[in-house]
């Protein structure tokens, strides 16, 4: 499925539409794509994942939101598109993506060895996947970080708070699979909560403590 989302999103992209409306159209193949193939497919623990890590998705808005608007440390693209305060509209649903497929590795990793090995591969997949969103999606450009320290294309006080929200989501979803819609919407809003936190206070730590900036 991902192979085919790939293709499409690639299609997508060499359409001479703006950066904003190629990303809003990407996303939304993908968030209609993966609950559609997971029920004609019955892959039932593929629409559980998405119907957590959605709702999540939506609620990053504001995360983004803070981080543009109040630090000012990430800048989108302002190409025209309707944005929702200084966030584009792709970005509600765009974290899905991510998200889902942390869960989907961690949750592979579980069956075939351990719980244990399973928190260390939702580690390494979240620095990979979200490092490497970061070291590319500049050139579309998708967004980018500015006034910060940063390794190539990377903020480093970001590094750690991506971390905490991948494996943060990986243990709730863990532990909420079997309870009612609610409890997993408000996990959702905790997961942001903390990220939000967390991206605040290594943002403090590194660029004000450390760095003096």
């Amino acid at each position: 499925m991902h192979i085919v989302f790939g293709i499409i999103a690639a299609l997508v992209l060499i359409t001479p539409l703006v950066i904003s409306a190629k990303l809003l159209v990407a996303v939304i193949v993908y968030n209609v794509m993966l609950p559609v193939w997971a029920k004609i497919r019955n892959h039932q623990e593929w629409l559980e994942i998405w119907l957590f890590v959605f709702p999540l998705s939506l609620l990053m808005l504001f995360p983004d939101w803070f981080l543009a608007s109040q630090l000012e440390v990430l800048v989108f693209p302002n190409d025209g598109f309707p944005m929702i305060g200084a966030v584009p509209i792709y970005m509600v649903g765009l974290w899905a993506i991510p998200l889902f497929l942390i869960i989907f590795i961690g949750l592979l990793v579980q069956k075939k060895k351990s719980q244990n090995i399973a928190y260390l591969s939702v580690i390494l997949a979240s620095l990979a996947i979200f490092g490497g969103s970061e070291e590319t999606l500049w050139m579309l450009p998708s967004w980018s970080a500015q006034n910060v320290a940063m390794i190539s294309h990377i903020a480093i006080y970001i590094i750690i708070p991506e971390i905490i929200l991948g494996l943060a989501t990986f243990i709730l979803f863990n532990t909420l699979r079997e309870r009612k819609w609610w409890e997993k919407v408000l996990s959702s809003f905790m997961i942001m909560i903390l990220y939000i936190g967390a991206a605040s206070f290594f943002y403090f730590i590194i660029e004000r403590v450390i760095l003096g900036a």
